[in-house]
């Protein structure tokens, strides 16, 4: 009796937890087609107490490079973050907004004034 009492509990304990922090921690990479040509990302999210950090590391036809992402959150399976991008000396921000989804972000991202992009990342496997 005990035993089946106590998964039922764990049952319906799991079932009621949000996806959580922990679950977007990790690497994810994405490749999509843009006006500037096809672009590569990795996305690394850390989580340090009860904040989450990331960084944004890119591959396209304006060059390479690694950017810290600000504005991290994690609300049920909703993801926003900012990316900050600097074209001829000028700073604007892509801002990301999306869902996550097990093994898969599905972000739409808005690079300023210039245009929005969909794409997706996928939680890459540790080899």
């Amino acid at each position: 009796m005990k035993i089946r009492l106590f998964a039922a509990f764990a049952l319906l304990m799991a079932a009621a937890l949000p996806a959580g922090a922990a679950d977007l921690v990790g690497r994810w990479t994405a490749e999509f087609d843009s006006p500037i040509g096809v672009q590569k990302y990795v996305y690394e999210f850390k989580k340090s107490g009860d904040t989450l950090t990331g960084e944004a590391t890119h591959d396209h036809s304006m060059g390479k490079g690694t950017e810290p992402l600000s504005n991290i959150k994690l609300e049920g399976d909703k993801v926003s973050f900012d990316e900050p991008l600097n074209i001829e000396g000028n700073s604007i921000t892509i801002k990301y907004t999306g869902t996550l989804a097990g093994d898969e972000l599905k972000l739409s991202r808005v690079v300023g004034e210039f245009g929005t992009e969909q794409l997706t990342a996928k939680r890459a496997v540790a080899p």
